[in-house]
């Protein structure tokens, strides 16, 4: 079994169920989770990430929803499959927008207020710009 990152951040105003989505759907476009990989079980991921059962049990069911997982009675939770080039297109969109998501709530919680926010956008743009030129 690969092993799971998911890095919570409970202040950011994100649900958890949410960041587990995304980090999960992530980890499955770049590669990290390959088809047939299993998951730990919703018990466990719940245990090792100290948050209540329901809130993975939530997570897996958007999961299985999107058709990234399933959960197979006694056998476990797996990477189903690697989505369609449109569907990971629409994944890749949904995940931008969580990241932007989480990115305004730090945002707003540190005091900022919306046009630092985008310059700081902007500012970090222009320097990986200048950096891939270099590469």
């Amino acid at each position: 079994m690969p092993e799971l990152k998911i890095a919570l951040d409970f202040r950011s105003g994100v649900p958890i169920y949410a960041q587990i989505v995304e980090q999960i759907t992530r980890q499955v476009l770049d590669g990290t989770l390959r088809v047939g990989d299993q998951l730990p079980t919703v018990r466990q991921l719940a245990a090792d990430l100290r948050i209540n059962f329901n809130t993975v049990a939530r997570a897996y069911r958007l999961l299985d929803e999107n058709g990234l997982i399933s959960t197979q009675q006694g056998r476990g939770t797996y990477i189903l499959e690697k989505p369609t080039p449109d569907h990971e297109q629409r994944l890749r969109r949904e995940t931008l927008s969580a990241l932007t998501e989480q990115y305004l709530a730090e945002v707003r919680r540190l005091g900022f207020g919306a046009a630092e926010a985008l310059e700081a956008v902007h500012e970090a743009l222009k320097r990986q710009g200048a950096h891939e030129e270099d590469g």
